[in-house]
């Protein structure tokens, strides 16, 4: 994929990224608010990062203290080295209790592992609960962004799509009225579930328990309807201590949409009487990367989205044109471990202006990552093309005299060349900008003439 090329097509609608770029910087906005009514939220963040650097120090040791509680508690662990091994878990956990239909909480995981096209081509029919993520499921595209999946929709899209799909009124866009269908029409998937899945925010290894956090409630709803949940979990989300889920508890709806917590913060430890629990933790290549030091600290990251919110090359280039499961900073940093060359194009999607790293909550250095990847990227490639062009402008930034000649013709080209030219000479950075208006003289011209007698 091409990230340059994908935007392109976001931006051929001027309102739509305009807005996206808008409704995003509010909901930073509010997360700056959020935080500056917390009094130490700069020990909290420190304070977050160093228990998420702890547990990776140990992850072996609090996988295993882990399960061991898990199961005494009751709950069966399953282990999935990758995706593939992820789904026929699952599958067989749904095979062999006769599910045919299953109600799913928002789990990036599975979205990581594409669960559910694997689940419909096994005859198993699932069904999204979060609102923003069964929008984007009646409309067939994936997420746009991990907290706010449906951002990229306008209100009068998701009547359309509720009209076409649910019966809903034509024409219909009030928000209030189309949650409203939304509510009813999933109701009926709760009561006719088989099974429930969800994914897991943090899990205990003290304990053997885990939290979901959810906004909506239909995680809870899903799996106390349900006979069997289902829980998937990356093995980075293991904490040591329950007195730890306090800091992040603090931290994680602030980041992601400026509430003081989400509304929903759901505590599993066993499951109740007459039903199952099962929890398949899932490898799928964090192994490899706690093993590479530079880009070791992704694995601290707490999904809050905090990092797209403030990237204004994602609020301009929309989720789709990442054309991974994590758009956004986080993505861009992620995708090249899954295949370097097919998305060598996400790491230069960035301004390297750091705002990203200064809100995330965890505080993972994701522009300096960013920056690590570019230099891996370009040390593959071959003396030419950018590479060869900094050799150039080295070659004049070290010789005064073919500095200033190039300065003079610089000059004269914005001078004496129409803008169109210009565009057509820079491409693709031209296209959107307009070359300042040239100055009569160099500075040093100026400086030569103005300056004082010795």
């Amino acid at each position: 994929m091409n990230h340059p090329q994908e935007a392109s097509v976001f931006n051929d609608d001027p309102e739509r990224s305009q807005w996206h770029d808008e409704t995003l910087w509010l909901v930073r906005d509010k997360r700056d608010q959020a935080a500056h009514r917390v009094g130490d939220w700069e020990s909290l963040r420190e304070q977050a990062s160093q228990i998420k650097a702890h547990s990776l120090s140990k992850l072996d040791d609090y996988l295993s203290e882990f399960e061991k509680n898990a199961i005494a508690n009751g709950i069966k662990v399953h282990w999935a080295s990758d995706a593939d091994e992820h789904n026929r878990i699952v599958l067989k956990i749904l095979k062999d209790r006769g599910v045919q239909q299953l109600v799913k909480s928002k789990s990036m995981l599975t979205e990581e592992c594409h669960l559910n096209p694997f689940l419909d081509a096994n005859g198993i029919e699932v069904i999204d609960t979060d609102l923003g993520e069964r929008i984007v499921q009646l409309a067939d595209e994936p997420p746009s962004h991990i907290v706010m999946p449906a951002i990229h929709m306008r209100k009068e899209e998701v009547g359309e799509l509720f009209h076409d799909h649910l019966g809903s009124e034509a024409g219909a866009s009030d928000p209030e009225y189309l949650t409203d269908v939304a509510r009813q029409h999933l109701r009926a998937k709760f009561l006719a579930a088989d099974a429930a899945l969800t994914g897991v925010n943090f899990a205990v290894a003290e304990t053997g328990g885990f939290v979901v956090c959810t906004n909506e409630g239909n995680a809870d709803l899903g799996v106390h309807l349900a006979p069997v949940h289902i829980a998937c979990m990356g093995i980075e989300k293991i904490i040591p201590l329950a007195e730890d889920l306090g800091v992040f508890l603090r931290l994680l709806a602030r980041s992601a949409t400026g509430q003081d917590l989400t509304v929903y913060t759901s505590h599993f430890h066993s499951p109740r009487t007459g039903a199952e629990l099962h929890l398949v933790l899932v490898d799928n290549g964090r192994s490899e990367r706690l093993g590479q030091e530079e880009f070791r600290d992704a694995l601290k990251c707490i999904r809050c989205g905090a990092c797209m919110n403030t990237c204004p090359v994602y609020r301009r280039s929309g989720g789709h044109s990442y054309d991974w499961t994590l758009p956004g900073p986080l993505g861009s940093v992620l995708a090249p471990h899954v295949d370097m060359d097919a998305f060598s194009s996400l790491p230069f999607a960035s301004t390297l202006c750091g705002s990203c790293t200064d809100v995330c909550p965890v505080k993972i250095d994701l522009h300096g990552q960013l920056y690590a990847w570019r230099q891996k990227i370009m040390a593959g490639k071959s003396d030419s093309g950018p590479p060869l062009a900094m050799k150039m402008l080295a070659f004049i930034l070290a010789r005064p005299a073919a500095f200033r000649s190039a300065g003079w013709l610089g000059r004269w080209i914005i001078r004496h060349t129409s803008s169109n030219w210009q565009r057509r000479r820079f491409k693709g950075w031209g296209a959107s900008r307009e070359l300042p208006t040239a100055p009569k003289e160099s500075f040093r011209t100026w400086y030569l003439k103005n300056r004082a007698a010795p």
